[in-house]
């Protein structure tokens, strides 16, 4: 007979001293242990489990989602410790929870819960990834007789980990003692058959996923029968039958952790492959299954090696399983697990340019002011072209298009001629910013990055003043030659009023374009890496290099040109996606109807200049031309600023940088702002070593 909720609060009470007897939330407790005995069928048991756990972890469950309860006191251990002093007290009690357990045990199959639960899929990291964002849109149906399945409801949140996280051996002894006591091992055979099938679904795992091609291609050469992987899968089955016979003997055990290590060293030795050869996301998402199968059969392996009785080892175990499943819905534990080691890589290429845009030296500021006021000449002819093709009257595609191939050929041109575009240096000289914490190590990297940060500074702004001073002046002189050449100027009133009204940063979106357009420079310096790995992992150097071509033209020259396209592959892709983007975004936000433009400070400085040049005199008085500066000098603050922060983000989440270390680094550059301002305006002055 099932006893009543007011029976239960009573034995709760009795079992408490009367210092915790006070506790308001001691009734809930009461009726989810009446509602776990009484359940009469699986969906009810499951159901009154999950609620009884949410009160442990300190939510009430309602419409089969838990929610934060106002009325709950105490820790999560503290309640925990409730319940057992409940249980221990009264056997006949603990008894009746223990055959509730048994049941659910009994009707579900644990074999998911062991070797799935936390592990990806084989189908892929978009695969997988869709199947994340799927099962949060839709709703997934239940599957009661999959152990897996509850536990991976047991801990959607991360609330429902605390009292996972607070358990010590100590304290979940009693838990064992209470529910799996050694009077009756058919509580423990139950999960033993559960563990011992989930073990052998994680040796196939590893095998399948260790002998793929994609693996084989980047290990080390030998025969199948050799690897690793295929080694681990005999030694893991021998491991297990001698555990199912209870003749656990130390050398099979000796045995499998050599075959465990030669996994770890093959799958190391592939990882540096990787980043000398180029980054693959399968090969990488590849890697993190095999990690994480090894991880769970070395936890496995402890709980069948331990001593009967230790608490230790099933502790270990049970939170893996938990954390698992608690990652395993999470769409941002796995693209960061698995896109960290292409950022990485994508920082690194964007590093090794970032160098050249930073002055160090006097001789390095001298180059950044030639180089910049170069590019800002060539700016010229490339404000000049985009006027052209927007007062032509194209179609809105021709326009976006040919504006885009017009600042994809200047940058190029930039790039094949060694000359800098101010904006362009904030996504490079961040990430080579970030391998500077990356390589240095203590107290003495902050040091070393606040003197970059000042280096990083001085250049730009070097660059930024070179770039719109010769723009602005080269816009004139172009201005001028036009009227001497044609009669007229460049721009008409029309066109010039268009310009001062559009630069303006009250009358216009000029601010939000200013932003869109640093997150535009921030994605061509990401694209110009992928394009960078995808080009080294796909071996493109060396396909061309042995091109039939070499055939006609002489193998030297197919050779060159593999080392013209290995050096200059990410400045292409860079330049030709940014040129790109510039020029179509303001036609896509007209496509559909969006606030999208760009205003890009080195552009729109000598479209700026154009129009003052193309306007009378007396003109300029009217206080439009004050707002068009204005605007220039937004520009120059969030193309350069938004680009930087959101480079140096993505370059400090791929490295894993410490928060207590960035926010030292945070401290020290502002105590060297203020202290020392003109370390980051005037030039360097130590000369070269």
């Amino acid at each position: 007979m099932t006893p009543s909720a007011e029976a239960l609060l009573a034995c709760i009470h009795e079992a408490l001293p009367p210092q915790r007897q006070s506790q308001r939330d001691l009734p809930r407790l009461a009726d989810r242990l009446r509602a776990l005995i009484a359940a009469d069928d699986l969906p009810d048991r499951l159901d009154a489990w999950r609620a009884l756990t949410g009160w442990l972890s300190g939510g009430a469950l309602w419409n089969d989602v838990y929610i934060d309860s106002a009325d709950v006191h105490g820790s999560a251990t503290q309640r925990f410790a409730v319940l057992m002093d409940v249980l221990a007290a009264h056997p006949h009690l603990a008894d009746a929870v223990r055959q509730a357990l048994y049941a659910i045990l009994n009707e579900t199959d644990g074999a998911n819960l062991f070797g799935e639960v936390g592990i990806p899929s084989d189908r892929g990291f978009l695969s997988e990834f869709g199947d994340r964002l799927t099962s949060k849109l839709i709703p997934s149906p239940r599957d009661d007789h999959d152990l897996g399945h509850l536990m991976s409801r047991s801990y959607q949140r991360d609330k429902d980990l605390t009292l996972i996280r607070g358990l010590q051996p100590s304290t979940f002894q009693r838990a064992v003692e209470v529910f799996f006591p050694p009077g009756e091992p058919v509580m423990n055979d139950a999960l033993a058959r559960s563990m011992a099938d989930g073990f052998r679904l994680l040796l196939a795992r590893v095998q399948g996923q260790g002998l793929s091609l994609k693996l084989r291609a980047r290990s080390q050469t030998g025969p199948v029968a050799r690897s690793p992987f295929k080694c681990l899968a005999n030694s893991g089955e021998n491991l297990l039958c001698a555990w199912e016979q209870g003749r656990l003997a130390g050398q099979l055990l000796e045995a499998w952790e050599a075959d465990l290590a030669a996994c770890r060293e093959e799958m190391h030795l592939i990882s540096t492959r990787l980043e000398s050869e180029g980054i693959s996301v399968d090969i990488v998402y590849g890697l993190d299954v095999l990690d994480r199968c090894l991880t769970r059969m070395e936890t496995i392996v402890g709980v069948m090696s331990a001593e009967p009785g230790t608490p230790g080892p099933v502790l270990l175990l049970l939170q893996q399983l938990a954390h698992a499943a608690h990652e395993s819905t999470s769409l941002r534990h796995l693209v960061r697990s698995n896109l960290q080691r292409l950022q990485r890589r994508i920082v690194d290429r964007a590093g090794k340019t970032g160098e050249h845009y930073i002055a160090e030296t006097p001789q390095d500021y001298r180059h950044i002011w030639i180089a910049a006021a170069g590019g800002g000449l060539m700016t010229v002819a490339t404000a000049a072209i985009k006027m052209a093709i927007a007062g032509a009257g194209l179609a809105m595609f021709l326009e976006g298009l040919g504006s885009g191939l017009n600042y994809a050929v200047s940058f190029l041109f930039l790039q094949a001629f060694g000359l800098i575009l101010a904006t362009k240096q904030p996504a490079m000289t961040a990430a080579a910013f970030a391998a500077i914490i990356r390589d240095r190590k203590g107290n003495e990297r902050l040091d070393v990055i606040v003197d970059y940060a000042a280096s990083i500074c001085h250049s730009q702004l070097a660059a930024t003043i070179a770039n719109v001073a010769v723009v602005a002046t080269g816009a004139y002189a172009f201005d001028a030659a036009w009227h001497w050449m044609t009669g007229h100027a460049f721009l008409t009133t029309a066109e010039a009023t268009y310009v001062f009204k559009a630069l303006s940063p009250v009358d216009s979106g000029t601010v939000f374009y200013a932003a869109l357009t640093g997150c535009i420079l921030y994605l061509a310096a990401l694209i110009g890496g992928w394009v960078d790995n995808w080009a080294v992992y796909h071996r493109l150097p060396q396909a061309i290099a042995e091109h039939r071509l070499g055939n006609r033209f002489g193998q030297m020259r197919m050779i060159r040109l593999a080392g013209i396209v290995s050096r200059n592959m990410s400045g292409w892709a860079t330049n030709i996606s940014l040129g790109l983007m510039l020029g179509m975004t303001p036609i896509l936000g007209k496509f559909f109807g969006l606030p999208l433009d760009v205003r890009h400070v080195t552009l729109n400085s000598g479209i700026l200049s154009l129009a003052t040049s193309s306007l009378e005199l007396p003109w300029i008085g009217t206080g439009l031309l004050s707002l068009a500066l204005l605007g220039v000098a937004v520009m120059f603050v969030l193309n350069l600023g938004v680009s930087f922060a959101l480079s140096l983000m993505t370059a400090v989440r791929a490295y894993d940088l410490p928060r207590n270390d960035l926010r030292e680094l945070r401290r020290r550059l502002w105590l060297r702002l203020r202290t020392h301002p003109l370390d980051f305006i005037r030039p360097p002055r130590r000369v070269a070593a």
